[in-house]
């Protein structure tokens, strides 16, 4: 588990607008690029997660079922690399190719 507690913020919150790269192509890309018109749905995960590996079939089954029907999803790791090398751009294109 986190060793820090979650703030959520209240569903229904519109999310900010983001600037991140994306890790397959390379380019930065904003919540406005990526969102949809029916629903977007944000992830924060991270490669090194026990939970998240145990989940992640699953979850690339869920966008691919849903991409579809006009939803999109973006997946943030907003880990720090140094601390965990494998939430890297590099490591995370690795896994996100494999993933798909």
């Amino acid at each position: 588990m986190a060793a820090t507690e979650s703030s959520m913020m209240p569903l229904g919150t519109k999310a900010p607008n983001f600037n991140l790269l994306d890790t397959i192509s390379g380019k930065n890309k904003s919540l406005q690029d990526l969102k949809s018109d029916k629903a977007t749905v944000v992830m924060f995960i991270c490669n090194h997660c026990p939970f998240v590996k145990h989940v992640q079939k699953g979850l690339v089954k869920l966008v691919n079922d849903y991409i579809p029907k006009g939803i999109s999803f973006v997946a943030i790791s907003s880990n720090d690399v140094k601390a965990y090398p494998d939430d890297s751009p590099q490591r995370t294109n690795e896994r996100s190719c494999k993933a798909i």
